[in-house]
């Protein structure tokens, strides 16, 4: 990545051994953070790759390595539709886990997808700054963004990650840990963490499968710094650690 920006790139066979791979770390996270913290933040991630890795954290043995009463789940982005809608980032997370573990419902902080953009993303602004204790939603200051334990990531063929797209403004948002983001190629609004907010987590996980995510994975990692163009090129987190996590077809450019 450019300007020396540290990263793990690893490289498993398949889907099945990201989705595997992902569960470990899953783990290992949580047990660490509560181990330290007496609790475990985790921003998951939307899209059909996370399906498999909630798949096995609701199986032994990773269902009982975690203690999930200290587990708080929150979203990296949602799709502006209904919680019961098909396309809910949120739906698919309470279908494959959340209704299957003994997380408190009180635990579960999601975005309303449902509401006003504007509105739902400014709310989830300030439902982030009473959780964290935070001095304000948003600002110059790296303090005023969430310290998540571990953000869940994708990427898409055009090199998006979260709701963060190609030539979209909220490539630009420095200002607030979320935001109401027009994406002109879906004619719809998106809601999403910024590059700020999730940037200041202890631990970034991207999941990255499929030979589409080739040329992307090869760009973000290897070319030239673009991130109006390849987005998840701005998830450099400042303290935290960035892991690549692919299967050998996403890797087939970019492995070392």
């Amino acid at each position: 990545m450019q300007n020396h920006i540290p990263y793990e790139l690893k490289i498993v066979s398949d889907p099945a051994e990201v989705a595997q791979e992902a569960a470990r770390r899953f783990v290992a996270q949580a047990q660490t953070a509560i181990s330290q913290a007496g609790r475990f933040t985790v921003a998951l991630s939307g899209g059909n790759t996370p399906r498999a890795l909630h798949n096995l954290l609701v199986a032994e043995p990773y269902r009982s390595a975690v203690e999930w009463e200290k587990v708080f789940i929150f979203f990296g982005d949602e799709r502006c539709v209904p919680p019961d809608h098909p396309d809910s980032n949120y739906g698919m997370a309470r279908d494959t886990l959340l209704t299957k573990v003994p997380i408190p419902p009180e635990h579960i902080h999601r975005m309303k997808g449902e509401d006003d953009p504007t509105q739902a993303a400014a709310a989830y602004a300030e439902e982030l700054q009473t959780f964290f204790g935070l001095a304000s939603a948003g600002g110059p200051a790296p303090e005023n963004y969430p310290g998540f334990d571990l953000v869940l990531l994708g990427m898409g063929p055009d090199g998006h990650t979260a709701s963060l797209f190609p030539g979209t403004a909220a490539l630009q948002e420095r200002s607030h840990p979320v935001t109401a983001n027009f994406v002109p190629k879906l004619n719809s609004h998106r809601l999403t963490l910024t590059a700020p907010a999730i940037n200041r987590a202890a631990q970034v996980l991207f999941l990255v499968v499929g030979a589409d995510k080739a040329a992307p994975l090869y760009q973000v990692l290897k070319g030239e710094y673009q991130p109006q163009v390849y987005p998840s090129q701005l998830i450099r987190p400042a303290q935290g650690h960035l892991t690549f996590l692919a299967d050998t077809a996403a890797a087939a450019n970019s492995g070392q």
